[in-house]
């Protein structure tokens, strides 16, 4: 399962669209900002193989979001990829310090946009080793 924690529903959709289109589909689910990308990793739900993350959101933002994510022995193995519209260094250089897996500038074409997405789709469901599925504590 993928988690998709992106506010832009026209992102939602491509993304979407993009791995609904993969020779494996994974099931995908969307919080809209990092506080409920939070609360739906802390409840009783399945934890996702792979987040994908945009970095500014409402509420809890990217940034914030992965802090939370690598601090927390729970969830700190899954794999966290950036997806976001900059392409700033300094937000590149704190991704990477907050332990973010990838860093993904997000493509300004629809089209380019599907082929990145379906890249990370493929890199993560056929070709890393994620984590098999562990019972939650507590």
């Amino acid at each position: 399962m993928v988690l998709l924690v992106e506010d832009d529903p026209g992102d939602v959709l491509l993304v979407t669209e993009a791995l609904e289109r993969s020779e494996h589909p994974p099931l995908l689910q969307v919080a809209n900002d990092g506080q409920e990308a939070l609360d739906l990793l802390h409840g009783s739900g399945p934890r996702p193989d792979l987040i994908l993350l945009d970095l500014n959101m409402p509420r809890l933002d990217g940034r914030e979001t992965l802090a939370a994510l690598k601090a927390d022995r729970e969830l700190r193995a899954i794999p966290v990829v950036v997806l976001t519209t900059s392409d700033a260094e300094s937000d590149v250089l704190a991704s990477y310090q907050r332990y973010a897996s990838s860093y993904v500038t997000k493509p300004m074409d629809l089209d380019d946009m599907e082929t990145v997405v379906d890249q990370i789709g493929r890199f993560y469901t056929g070709v890393s080793a994620l984590l098999p599925h562990q019972p939650r504590n507590g």
